[in-house]
Formats: structure tokens, C-alpha cells, sequence
């Protein structure tokens, strides 16, 4: 350490002639918490009146230690154990929902470290009244993000919510439910907005397709099996329309081939053999019809 004059002094001494570790000789810092939370007390246990003064004096405290260090993270984790009841009480905001309350509580958790990092004390406003707004847009968020069943843009979502908020307020008034037309006229969309609105509001929730009647109801059955399926066969109803004036003008031999090979699953060797035609023969017979039918099932050039 320099002196007045400009002089170093070497580093005491300890005993065994080894000089002092100026570093162990520093001062312990002083405890970052209250008085009120180094007796050991769990901050979760702390009565409401006793924690919002404390959550000033923990905050005005935050703001003066650099972040980064373990007295700053050490006193932002007291205050989030602290105003966790400030989250729990935001839950119930959101109790219509069916949100598992612990998803819930982590996403206001979220918000609550989020407006415990961006608080001022120096605003003169208190915590809770600024953090409540924070801890309630994250626990929305978290419902926006995660519990649709199918991805909505968010343009869909919010309209989704304005339609809802209307139809409640317009059902009072005009005492029966609103039409989308004035549903339109009320929130100053078009009608294709809320036509889509309307729309995308069924992506929100999915129902399963095992879902159904109780075992031994006699009522209709689980929804997947009442669903209809694609029939395949239904488009070769029309080439089985346009086939049939055509086979009835074919001759009478070629008509039998076609019935002998394509109904009866013969041979042209076994087609031959009944009819007393060569193999080559009945192959050339039926490419030849076969082109005839073709040829009438193509449209014609306009």
C-alpha cells in the first residue's frame, strides 16, 4: 500500500515469517438480507404486511449490488420465494380454465422474476401493482402459446376473444344471441373476419375420437366409428357409366372375350381352348377392343 509519501509497505507479517494475505484480510460483506430473514425463517412464511415492507427494503437492495453476483442473486431469489402468494393469487384469475395450476404457477413465476428485474424503486409505485399486470400477461401468454390444440395466428386468437366478450355484452342487450352481422357492426371487422374468427375459435379445444356412449349404452358409439371414410370404389362409378353403352356395341365374340377374361379370370390360352382360337389371336382380338373402349372413354377435341 502506497503512503503519503509514495512509499510501499511490504505486507505484515504473520507468524512464521510469511506476509498477510491482503485479500483474507479484507472485511467479510455484510449479510444481504434483512434482519427479519437471517434468523433463518423461510421467506414463503412471512406474513403479507411484514413481506411488503420487506420486498421494498430487498428491492432498494437489488438495485444497489451488481448483477451477476451471489449477494444479487441471493436476494432476487428471497424476493421471488417471497411474493410467490402475489402468483397464487393471479391463478385464480384463470380458475375457468382447465390449465393445471402448477403450469399456471410457473408461468407467473415468470412473470414475477420478470417485474422483480425491471422494477424501479425509485418509481414510488408499489411492487404488487406493478408486477400484477406482468404476472397476469405471462400466465395469457402461456395460454396463447401452449394450450391450443391447433396452431391459431394470433390475429385469430385475439379476435377470438373480442367475439366472445361481444357476444356476451350483445346477448344482454338485444336479449337473444347476435347475428355475425352484428357481431361485425359491434367490433368494426368485416364479416369474413369474424367468420374466421368464429372459425378458428374450434381450434382451441380438441375432443378425442374414442370419446362415445358408456360401455353397454345403447346410445351411438365412440365418434371414430361413426365417421364415414372415403369409399374408393365411388369413382369407378362413372367409368362404369361411360363403359356401358360402350361394351353394348362391341360385337357379340369380343363382348364374350372381355366377360371370359375380366369376369371369369381366364387365360388367353383358356379363352382360346373354348372359343377354338389360337392364344395369339384372342390377344390380338382383346388389345383391340381394349383400344376401341379407350378410345371412347377419352373426350373428344374441342
Amino acid at each position: 500500500m502506497p503512503t503519503p509519501t509514495g512509499e510501499l509497505l511490504a505486507p505484515a507479517a504473520v507468524p512464521g515469517g510469511r506476509p498477510a494475505d491482503p485479500v483474507a484480510a479484507e472485511p467479510r460483506p455484510a449479510d444481504p438480507l434483512p434482519a427479519e430473514l437471517t434468523g433463518g425463517a423461510d421467506p414463503k412464511d412471512i406474513a403479507p404486511a411484514e413481506a411488503r415492507e420487506l420486498t421494498r427494503v430487498l428491492l432498494r437492495r437489488l438495485a444497489a449490488l451488481e448483477e451477476g453476483t451471489r449477494e444479487y442473486s441471493y436476494v432476487r431469489t428471497t424476493l421471488v420465494e417471497m411474493n410467490l402468494s402475489l402468483v397464487r393469487y393471479a391463478i385464480r384469475h384463470f380458475t375457468a380454465h382447465r390449465e393445471p395450476r402448477e403450469d399456471l404457477l410457473q408461468a407467473g413465476a415468470v412473470g414475477l422474476i420478470k417485474a422483480i428485474d425491471r422494477f424501479d424503486p425509485d418509481l414510488g409505485v408499489e411492487f404488487t401493482t406493478f408486477a400484477m399486470p406482468t404476472v397476469l400477461g405471462e400466465m395469457r401468454r402461456h395460454f396463447r402459446d401452449t394450450t391450443w390444440a391447433v396452431h391459431v395466428p394470433r390475429r385469430l386468437q385475439e379476435l377470438r376473444i373480442a367475439l366472445a366478450r361481444a357476444q356476451d355484452r350483445l346477448s344482454q342487450d338485444l336479449d337473444r344471441a347476435p347475428t355475425v352481422a352484428e357481431l361485425a357492426e359491434d367490433l368494426a371487422v368485416s364479416v369474413d373476419e369474424v367468420v374466421e374468427g368464429l372459425t378458428a375459435a374450434n381450434g382451441h379445444t380438441a375432443g378425442s375420437l374414442d370419446l362415445g356412449g358408456a360401455e353397454g349404452d345403447d346410445g351411438p358409439g365412440p365418434l371414430g366409428d361413426r365417421l364415414g371414410q372415403e369409399d374408393r370404389d365411388l369413382a369407378r362409378v362413372e367409368d362404369l357409366v361411360a363403359l356401358k353403352p360402350l361394351v353394348a356395341a362391341l360385337p357379340e365374340r369380343d363382348r364374350l372375350i372381355l366377360s371370359l377374361r375380366f369376369c371369369e379370370d381366364l387365360t388367353q390360352s383358356q379363352i382360346g381352348e373354348r372359343l377354338g382360337l389360337s392364344q395369339m389371336h384372342v390377344s390380338r382380338l382383346l388389345s383391340r377392343t381394349l383400344r376401341r373402349l379407350r378410345e371412347g372413354l377419352e373426350p373428344e377435341d374441342t
